[in-house]
């Protein structure tokens, strides 16, 4: 039936998909795919930024991220986050282990790439390159997606 409503509830669905489609992006390198690599948006001012994405080894032998870099900040860390007491602590961490047949996800709170000494705000929308570097599979530059402030996946 080709009605004004079905067609609006058509377009609602394709578009839904698309952006979906645009939320939901993978990248690959060797046997480790990188899975919808995102940063919350900052406010003016702010140094500081993290960008977080999930890593699954498909390999058959362990593999580890060794570094990150991107052109948005004067520097990036690879970072550990916990609590010890009532006292949240990051620190840097020398590499990210990512077992055989295993994933590890770098999120909010805990793991992440840590972006330092930010050039401007990082905007909900925006996108930036963010080259990984894995001691086996080697590098690889994905998208990172600045999402909203809360954003988590």
């Amino acid at each position: 039936m080709n009605t004004p409503v079905s067609r609006f509830l058509a377009g609602a669905l394709l578009s839904a998909a698309a952006s979906l489609a645009v939320q939901a992006h993978e990248f690959t390198v060797g046997e480790i795919a990188i899975g919808h690599p995102y940063a919350r948006a900052t406010a003016p001012g702010q140094p500081t930024g993290g960008a977080f994405l999930r890593l699954e080894n498909r390999g058959k032998a362990a593999d580890r991220l060794l570094s990150a870099s991107a052109e948005v900040g004067r520097s990036t860390e690879l970072h550990s986050m916990a609590m010890e007491g009532d006292v949240m602590r990051m620190r840097e961490v020398e590499a990210i282990e990512i077992p055989a047949g295993r994933h590890v996800e770098l999120k909010p709170g805990g793991l992440h790439v840590m972006l330092m000494g930010l050039k401007g705000p990082l905007k909900e929308g925006d996108k930036f390159p963010l080259r990984l570097k894995f001691e086996k599979a080697g590098e690889v530059t994905v998208t990172v997606n600045v999402e909203g402030v809360g954003a988590t996946h």
